[in-house]
């Protein structure tokens, strides 16, 4: 039975996703049962060819194919609905996010007592990026806590782990992995962090800059912040046949 579901978004990284889901197998073969879905948001690099070759000798790889381009978030939306596992965790198909750090990321939402918690982000100590990519970043989630209090220095992490269950329970929209710890809170679910390492691109480009991430930036912090006010706070009790009579 499959316990744990890695989804991979993923666009254009023929150079990296081979190592990626080396490094995957052997972080989590001895820890539980997985499965992992690479979701091919529609490549043209010869990804394709080397996820089948890949299929052949892989019996944890499931392969999804977007008909167009739809980014990171239709990836791992994509993923998490077509997933086995309760126990969701993702990261980048760059090879960024190294996959030794799995275990560490799940162990929280599979420990005895853990039903409160509905997250763990993952935060990157020692990020191998640009100055300005890092700059940026900062920026940007400096911002982000002081509207959304969502309590994360680092939203931009790929690595994460959460419930399937209550992931699917969230509103859809473009760009919503960044706003995962803030929807979890949303909704009443306790996030956990974890400190995880991060490591710089193996091969081919980042598919956004700086400016384009600012621009979509500024709008959808305004409309999580609208999701955070207007969230449900009645909470219903069920009475037993017989009560209060």
């Amino acid at each position: 039975m499959t316990e744990v579901s890695i989804v991979i978004p993923a666009r254009n990284e023929a150079p990296n996703i081979g190592a990626l889901l080396d490094g995957i197998e052997a972080a989590l073969t001895p820890v539980c049962d997985f499965e992992i879905i690479v979701v091919d948001d529609a490549s043209d690099d010869g990804m394709a060819d080397v996820l089948a070759a890949r299929r052949a000798v892989s019996p944890h790889l499931r392969v999804l194919r977007h008909d167009r381009a739809g980014g990171q978030s239709a990836g791992v939306h994509s993923g998490v609905r077509a997933a086995r596992g309760a126990i969701i965790a993702t990261l980048d198909g760059d090879g960024q996010n190294p996959p030794e750090e799995l275990p560490k990321l799940i162990a929280p939402l599979r420990a005895p007592g853990s039903d409160a918690v509905g997250i763990v982000a993952g935060q990157r100590v020692g990020r191998q990026d640009t100055w300005s990519k890092k700059t940026a970043s900062k920026m940007a989630n400096w911002l982000r806590v002081r509207l959304l209090h969502d309590g994360t220095r680092d939203t931009g992490c790929g690595l994460k782990a959460f419930r399937r269950e209550a992931f699917l329970e969230l509103p859809y929209f473009d760009h919503m992995h960044r706003y995962l710890p803030a929807l979890f809170t949303r909704d009443g679910w306790v996030v956990a962090h974890v400190d995880v390492a991060h490591k710089a691109r193996g091969g081919g480009r980042s598919h956004y800059s700086n400016l384009q991430r600012a621009a979509v930036g500024v709008a959808d912090l305004a409309g999580v912040a609208w999701l955070m006010k207007r969230r449900k706070k009645a909470k219903p009790t069920e009475i037993a046949p017989g009560a209060g009579e």
